[in-house]
């Protein structure tokens, strides 16, 4: 593995074919056998310090299509939460049913499960039919995996009935030395980020452009205005970024005055701090307080002139959801993906039906889709959120951490990249936005 971290930190990426892939090498993972452990615990006090291993694995061999990836860098995303936990289910349920589905598939049906769903690296090895990229290409990956055997996904691949989250429902993932990916979940590493930087944005902004850019989520334009819960975090911070760059106005909804201070350095002028201004959408376990909708939608309409939401871009889930609805325009649209305070939605329906508003759902993106935010990313018009970085070996409390919401933006992981600011080849691109690119990492915003 040292040769292979050698040529590529000389930039000799051309000598990566020619060197030996090892048989074994570190990864973050699960055991099949641990996933009673958290049982009759709340999700609060589930610790992923205690279900997450750094150990060594067997390298697979890339089979048809698959391109086995040296990763030198990666990040954490809420499903790699979800797994180190096991909600809302042990991953080995989704590993065990991908493996009945082909022999190739078979070989992610393992005692152990390998997270991570976002790498940066250089490809080692291609399998039979890949004819994209070459050893020595320096990609980052978006995390989807299909494989397109039925008519539903080739419209849109996110349709496809075998559509799975790469790191999350198979195995091999980016929290590691090396990971197997699909030829098709490749792209360029932008050139004027670090290996670290060129991680963090994968998952997240691929699905913040499905769920507010695309067609197939909310078709943002300009002068939309838009509700923006979490905007200074992993996912809210670059559908922020995206609402400015696309004409439209964010109202970020945040928890904290740093936070708010983030999204003000993004470029939002209109934040609502939901810690100071007290707002409790729900009286208890069981009742929501419409009253509290009704005072939250006052105070947006304050600070956008009379003006409610065309979109909200849902994702906390049962703690907001209700809102959600209340506050939209008449006509509007409600997006959502993930629920990480909860899946059971509640709402009356009564301000949907009558008032016509729209619930749409979305789920990550297509190759398409990836490829398009990817580029922006690559172009300078949106900028990695990356607000702290660490070790291989300290990603068991990193992701601790983004459970209890201690982090801003993304959380990275250097995998084979021995420091952070590596990997660089457009230094010019990168002196025109180095401010933007570094402020989630300014000190006093954690």
């Amino acid at each position: 593995m040292q040769k292979i971290l050698d040529a590529i930190c000389a930039g000799e990426l051309d000598e990566v074919a020619h060197l030996p892939v090892p048989e074994f090498y570190r990864g973050v993972v699960l055991h099949a056998d641990e996933t009673a452990m958290f049982e009759g615990l709340a999700s609060r006090d589930k610790d992923p310090r205690r279900s997450l291993h750094l150990e060594e694995v067997a390298t697979p061999e890339p089979a048809a299509g698959e391109v086995l990836v040296a990763v030198m860098a990666s990040g954490i995303n809420h499903n790699t939460v979800w797994s180190s936990i096991f909600e809302p289910l042990p991953t080995f349920g989704f590993l065990s049913r991908y493996g009945r589905t082909s022999p190739q598939a078979a070989r992610h049906d393992l005692p152990y499960h390998v997270l991570g769903s976002d790498l940066s690296g250089v490809v080692l090895r291609c399998g039979e039919g890949v004819t994209g990229w070459q050893p020595g290409a320096e990609v980052v990956a978006h995390c989807l995996s299909v494989e397109l055997d039925h008519p539903d996904g080739h419209s849109d691949t996110m349709l496809d009935p075998e559509q799975r989250i790469w790191g999350f429902e198979t195995n091999f993932g980016g929290l590691a030395e090396l990971a197997l990916v699909k030829a098709n979940q490749l792209m360029p590493k932008p050139r004027h980020l670090s290996w670290e930087e060129a991680a963090a944005s994968g998952l997240v902004n691929s699905t913040a452009y499905r769920q507010l850019v695309s067609a197939n989520g909310a078709r943002l334009k300009q002068g939309d205005t838009v509700l923006i819960w979490g905007a200074s975090g992993g996912l809210g911070s670059y559908a922020t970024q995206l609402a400015l760059n696309g004409g439209a106005t964010p109202v970020c909804v945040v928890s904290s005055p740093q936070k708010a201070e983030v999204c003000r350095r993004m470029g939002a002028e209109l934040v609502i701090d939901r810690s100071a201004e007290g707002y409790r959408f729900w009286k208890d376990e069981h009742t929501q307080d419409v009253g509290e909708w009704r005072r939250f939608g006052a105070r947006i309409r304050e600070l956008t002139g009379g003006e409610d939401p065309d979109i909200v871009f849902e994702h906390p889930g049962r703690e907001t959801f209700g809102a959600s609805v209340y506050v939209a325009r008449r006509g509007g649209t409600i997006v959502t993906c993930a629920s990480t305070s909860g899946y059971e939605h509640t709402f009356d329906n009564r301000y949907l039906w009558m008032h016509l508003k729209r619930i749409v759902g979305t789920h990550f993106a297509n190759y398409r889709e990836a490829w398009e935010a990817n580029r922006l990313i690559a172009k300078g018009q949106v900028h990695p959120t990356l607000s702290q970085v660490v070790p291989l070996d300290g990603t068991a409390q990193a992701v601790h951490d983004v459970h209890h919401n201690l982090h801003q933006g993304k959380v990275g992981v250097l995998c084979l990249a021995p420091e952070e600011g590596l990997g660089v080849t457009d230094a010019v691109l990168r002196s025109r936005h180095e401010p933007a690119i570094n402020r989630f990492r300014t000190p006093n915003v954690s």
